[in-house]
């Protein structure tokens, strides 16, 4: 007999209408006849990095150059996730940048004549460098300062784009600490020329991203993808230039007539135990007038534990800065968890997320189902539904509807391929589709009678000055 595949003769049946008794001499019943994720073959549309120390549409100063060894310009921002850039032409370059104001300053520094680039802070206890590192750069090139939270990294462009010349946080914390609305709110954005150097054009905004990951696709409550103006809503990691505390929450849209169109549209910070930090890998999802918010506690991560956090707004979060207040999320956990997803199914709200008992010597984690009871808000008397304890590397949980039957996905590092569990969390299967490095994430989501799976990897970016956490590109993969 002619070997065959009998998903395609099911899914050649269905089409067919034909289904129930005729289905089931081929070994399947009619369930079994219906759409199913396993039938998917997902192969790679898209793959860039998007890249920028300033996000396009955050720009907060564009302007010439004023003169001053220090021009304060007054212009804050909401959280300590910024950036200022300068063209600095001519030589003897002795530069400055940073943030600036009540006699208080966190500065990179750029000096010609000693061969050395900085970060110098002025507080009340005086001026301290609290590192350098040699640098010998041409007379015209330009020159960045980024904080990310409590971490200052100083950078140049001599031409071939933006690379890191030094990075430091513990010091620079010992001195102050730019999460606390008290200072930052002193502090706008400078920058200066101690030198003969003159300076060129000048921008400071909010700081953009080394690359993305954890994409979560904006919903409503009934599993429903969030779509305007032909444009696709989702949430991603934006990656600091550092490890976990450097990154922060953004939500951008992805166009579905080019999807290479992917656009930034809001900037997410939270509020939490008296200062601001930029908490991420989480999710959107539209209810009503209200939008509900998820994420995981990874802005100030310290190798201590990891929860998941939420909040509930009647704010736009789809556009503009946004610095919110959250509260631990009671999840029938006594471990850590982060990657939250939630969805509204039979009238019961469901959330999937990553329980995880162990952050050190190595990371322990995998995927966990949990319910609230009908009729109760998504907040309310959650109890466990299950979870896969088998495995140790497991993350970026997903509940999406495939042929009418509801899934949770997942990404097991271990494995290397994205599981795929009914709501009890039993196996069923694995996606059919290309895993890269990292744990990418399987976001699935149907959108123009297609399945796509936005996801990133783990392509890093100048790990060796910034060490691990600067990744990853943007993937795109279709059905």
């Amino acid at each position: 007999m002619t070997d065959f595949d009998r998903r395609d003769v099911l899914r050649a049946l269905t089409a067919l209408g034909v289904t129930g008794v005729t289905a089931s001499l081929l070994g399947g019943t009619a369930e079994a006849a219906a759409p199913s994720p396993l039938d998917l073959k997902f192969t790679v549309k898209e793959q860039f990095r998007p890249f920028d120390l300033i996000a396009p549409n955050f720009v907060q100063v564009d302007t010439a150059a004023g003169p001053g060894s220090l021009v304060e310009t007054g212009v804050r921002p909401k959280a300590p996730y910024g950036t200022v850039t300068a063209e600095v032409r001519g030589a003897g370059a002795h530069v400055v940048a940073g943030l600036a104001g009540g006699g208080v300053s966190v500065l990179g520094t750029y000096d010609a004549a000693a061969g050395q680039a900085g970060i110098e802070i002025t507080t009340a206890a005086g001026t301290a460098v609290v590192k350098t590192v040699a640098a010998n750069l041409p007379s015209s090139f330009g020159f960045a300062v980024v904080v990310n939270e409590n971490a200052v990294t100083v950078l140049a462009d001599t031409g071939s784009g933006w690379r890191p010349l030094l990075t430091e946080r513990d010091r620079v914390r010992a001195r102050i600490d730019l999460r606390d609305p008290a200072v930052l709110g002193k502090l706008g954005y400078a920058y200066g020329s101690r030198g003969t150097a003159r300076l060129g054009r000048v921008r400071a905004g909010y700081f953009g991203q080394a690359g993305v990951r954890d994409p979560h696709v904006v919903q409503y409550a009934d599993g429903r993808p969030y779509i305007r103006h032909g444009k696709l809503y989702l949430t991603m990691t934006n990656a600091g230039l550092g490890f976990f505390q450097q990154a922060h929450w953004a939500v951008w849209t992805l166009d579905l007539a080019d999807p290479t169109k992917l656009e930034q549209v809001a900037t997410l910070f939270f509020a939490r135990d008296g200062v601001v930090l930029g908490d991420h890998a989480g999710q959107i999802v539209r209810d009503g007038d209200r939008f509900i918010l998820l994420m995981s506690s990874w802005g100030d991560f310290a190798f201590n534990g990891v929860h998941v956090r939420h909040t509930v707004t009647h704010a736009d979060v789809l556009s503009g800065v946004h610095v919110l207040p959250t509260e631990q999320l009671p999840l029938p956990t006594a471990v850590s968890s982060w990657d939250p997803a939630l969805t509204k199914i039979d009238g019961r709200w469901h959330i999937a997320f990553v329980e995880s008992p162990a952050q050190q010597p190595a990371f322990v984690f995998h995927p966990a189902l949990a319910a609230a009871p009908r009729g109760a808000d998504y907040d309310q008397g959650l109890t466990l539904l299950g979870a896969d304890t088998s495995v140790k590397q497991t993350e970026g949980t997903i509940l999406q509807q495939v042929g009418g039957r509801w899934y949770l996905f997942a990404s097991d590092g271990d494995a290397r391929e994205y599981p795929v569990y009914d709501l009890r969390l039993r196996k069923l299967g694995t996606l059919n589709a290309p895993y890269g490095t990292n744990i990418p994430h399987p976001m699935l989501v149907r959108v123009g009678g297609r399945w796509w799976l936005p996801t990133f990897n783990g392509t890093q970016y100048a790990e060796d000055v910034l060490g691990y956490g600067g990744h990853g590109d943007f993937i795109l993969m279709q059905a």
